[in-house]
């Protein structure tokens, strides 16, 4: 059973940083590139950042390049995204998912979507 445990959101200034975690388990952790989302109400889920199975390689939503660092710890299944220069409108509900390929755009291959992590970025 796919278990995706996202943790670390909280309320931050603008300007501040945050690390998110996302805790995996009931798939084969390392066949899999993995993915953040996010989510504010009323709009659907967009793709933040992708790495690869490997962790060699990373993609962003123009967004928040230059300002978030996505990796992976395979060894522990889990994945971070390091949130730095944090603006209002990165404000939303995150949560991670996988895809068995890296060049996948914003496909998730797992319905069981986690409770995601509340970010609010406000003063």
């Amino acid at each position: 059973q796919v278990q995706l445990v996202e943790s670390g959101g909280g309320l931050v200034q603008p300007g501040g940083s945050l690390r998110l975690s996302c805790v995996a388990s009931g798939f084969t952790f390392t066949n899999y590139a993995m993915k953040w989302f996010r989510q504010t109400p009323g709009k659907e889920r967009e793709l933040v950042a992708t790495i690869s199975d490997s962790g060699d390689s990373t993609a962003y939503t123009s967004s928040v390049k230059g300002r978030f660092t996505i990796s992976r710890d395979n060894s522990r299944n889990t994945m971070y995204v390091q949130m730095n220069s944090m603006k209002p409108e990165d404000t939303a509900v995150y949560y991670c998912n996988a895809a068995r390929t890296f060049f996948s755009g914003s496909r998730a291959d797992f319905n069981s979507w986690g409770q995601g992590t509340q970010v609010i970025v406000s003063s």
